[in-house]
């Protein structure tokens, strides 16, 4: 069954293009990033359940459908996947936040646990992590993990590009994860950027460098 998905919608192909652009300031960055999540946030979230309820119009009633998102977490990658959660709770308002902080050893190029923070998950919690950029795939597989240790069962990953060695070692770490993104670009450079990619979202997103 295949577990990666992408989104190539005219109008995410064409923020994405803007995304990329080096002349791009931090402010519609943010703007971009904020919509891109949005419009992956409504692919994504297709197989949430329904429950029917009745609501009465002005002229009559008649049965509809609810989401519960009182049951569904989100989990952004500090610091770069907080820009994607506004976007995602714009939709889902009503939805939980954890948050997990991870940076990479620079000896063992391992990600590391940093801060993690979790509301309370149940079986059938739908959980969604946020990371704008899955380059090597091993920060998204931790945090992947860190929510498994914790009871979440329903994962899916949002990130706005994606590399092909990335998405192969998520895949092979968690292979019941589904993964939406925008673009499987070509491939990492020497340093673990994404080529052409778009830079380093979290310094784009903060204006850091």
């Amino acid at each position: 069954m295949m577990s990666h998905f992408v989104i190539d919608h005219p109008l995410v192909l064409h923020k994405l293009t803007i995304l990329r652009d080096k002349m791009t300031g931090p402010k519609e960055f943010r703007e971009l990033v904020k919509e891109i999540t949005m419009l992956m946030t409504y692919e994504a979230t297709r197989h949430i359940a329904l429950k029917r309820r009745e609501v009465e119009t002005p002229l009559e009633k008649c049965m509809g459908y609810e989401i519960n998102d009182k049951n569904v977490v989100v989990v952004p990658i500090l610091r770069a996947g907080l820009g994607m959660m506004d976007g995602f709770l714009q939709l889902l308002p009503n939805a939980s936040v954890g948050y997990v902080g991870l940076y990479r050893n620079e000896e063992t190029k391992t990600p590391v646990e940093y801060y993690m923070k979790f509301p309370k998950m149940f079986d059938n919690t739908e959980i969604f992590i946020l990371d704008p950029m899955l380059a090597t795939g091993n920060s998204a597989a931790k945090a992947v993990e860190l929510v498994k240790n914790n009871g979440g069962k329903h994962i899916t990953m949002l990130s706005v590009l994606s590399a092909p060695e990335g998405i192969e070692v998520l895949e092979k770490a968690h292979p019941d994860l589904k993964i939406y993104t925008s673009s499987i670009d070509r491939e990492l450079n020497e340093n673990a950027y994404i080529l052409p990619g778009l830079g380093d979202a979290g310094d784009r997103l903060y204006r850091t460098k």
